[in-house]
């Protein structure tokens, strides 16, 4: 008597598997029958076509790692251009150097610098030494409250572009930082705020200053 092999059930499993799959291809590959040369090209076409698959989204994963970005440039040659209208922004809105304890009794909160409990919020995230003049602007232990302007706030912890402003000149006449304003955005997003006349772009939630022609005239 002729002994005949039957399929492992794992076989059978995937071969039940592929004829019910709709990928395309893989139901020839697993055809019922014996092995043919027609199953085997399905399954050359099929490896080569997976593996070309992983290829590409390998190299485009390691693309997408270098960070690819594109810079474009358009250069206008012009003998005579109006001062353009230039804002300045700083992210950090205040400066800690500047914040009193009336300050931080009245706007700690709102500036995550405490909580609702006037205690200090994340403490284990502050520099040493930022951590000390926090704690000391935190110490509200017989302290009175004065009153408090959140306007007054913004011009006395903002930013002086003194500072930051190291080289400033336009067709060979020198700008300081007096040929700029204070601007502020509020809170919402970019916004355009009158300056010297002109509408200068503000940031919500930053620092900003502007110069334009008008004010040089």
């Amino acid at each position: 008597a002729r002994l005949s092999r039957s399929p492992s059930p794992g076989f059978s499993s995937l071969r039940a598997f592929a004829h019910s799959s709709s990928l395309h291809g893989i139901s020839h590959v697993f055809a019922y029958g014996a092995v043919s040369l027609r199953r085997v090209l399905w399954g050359a076409f099929f490896l080569g076509s997976l593996g070309l698959l992983l290829l590409v989204c390998a190299e485009r994963v390691a693309y997408f790692l270098t960070y690819p970005h594109v810079t474009k440039l358009d250069e206008v040659a012009a003998h005579n251009l109006t001062f353009p209208a230039i804002t300045i922004c700083n992210l950090n809105e205040f400066r800690f150097s500047k914040i009193t304890r009336n300050d931080m009794y009245h706007v700690g909160e709102l500036l995550a610098l405490l909580n609702d409990r006037y205690e200090i919020s994340n403490p284990q995230l502050a520099e040493p030494h930022v951590l000390a003049a926090l704690r000391d602007k935190a110490n509200f232990k017989n302290f009175k409250a004065k009153p408090f302007s959140m306007a007054e706030f913004y011009n006395r912890t903002g930013h002086d572009l003194s500072d930051m402003l190291l080289q400033c000149s336009f067709r060979g006449v020198n700008c300081t930082a007096r040929n700029f304003t204070v601007v502020s955005a509020g809170h919402g997003a970019w916004i355009e705020v009158t300056a010297h006349g002109c509408a200068c772009p503000a940031r919500v939630g930053h620092w900003c200053c502007c110069c334009c022609h008008s004010a040089h005239g």
